[in-house]
């Protein structure tokens, strides 16, 4: 399975026509990690998972959210309510009540991406403000195997980040 994941576009919707134009077909699901600034009935939303963030003021928008798919149980939230900005000790213990073995967050919009006791935690960073020590702005495709977890960033001009590329094989 294939999953695109992009966060905090804050308000640029014109990046996420794009990203659907380009991967509608290319993708199994298109999940949103918050801070859209975006109604919650725009017509993107047919297209994308997509959670509440801080900057995101209509409750329409769930929380959080589980999808399980074939491969996979995903666990996503914005991030702030799991304080992510402190660690990911909060965001594990939702993902384990889950039983996810991906956590998708945003919020910092720091790129970010480990596993941990066979749970990857995964924050594409920023499509559109990107902050810390890698300055680009970025979205995320998962290639779910059952062998592994490839992981593949891109900058914001769909070119692979040849540098932020990561395979974690399944633990058995």
């Amino acid at each position: 399975m294939k999953y695109l994941v992009v966060s905090d576009n804050h308000g640029d919707r014109d990046i996420l026509v794009e990203l659907k134009e380009m991967y509608k077909h290319q993708v199994d699901r298109m999940f949103h990690c918050g801070d859209s600034e975006l109604e919650p009935t725009d017509s993107l939303w047919q297209d994308f998972i997509v959670v509440r963030g801080n900057c995101d003021y209509s409750a329409d928008f769930p929380n959080k959210i589980v999808d399980k798919t074939t491969e996979d149980t995903i666990f996503m939230t914005h991030g702030h309510l799991a304080n992510v900005r402190y660690g990911l000790t909060t965001l594990a213990l939702q993902a384990a009540e889950a039983q996810a073995n991906i956590a998708l967050f945003g919020h910092t919009h720091e790129i970010g991406c480990e596993m941990n006791e066979g749970v990857l935690f995964l924050n594409p960073g920023s499509i559109r403000l990107p902050r810390g020590p890698i300055q680009i702005k970025s979205y995320v495709m998962i290639d779910s195997r059952p062998e592994a977890l490839e992981i593949q960033y891109y900058g914001r001009d769909h070119q692979p980040i040849k540098e932020l590329h990561f395979i974690y094989p399944r633990q058995a």
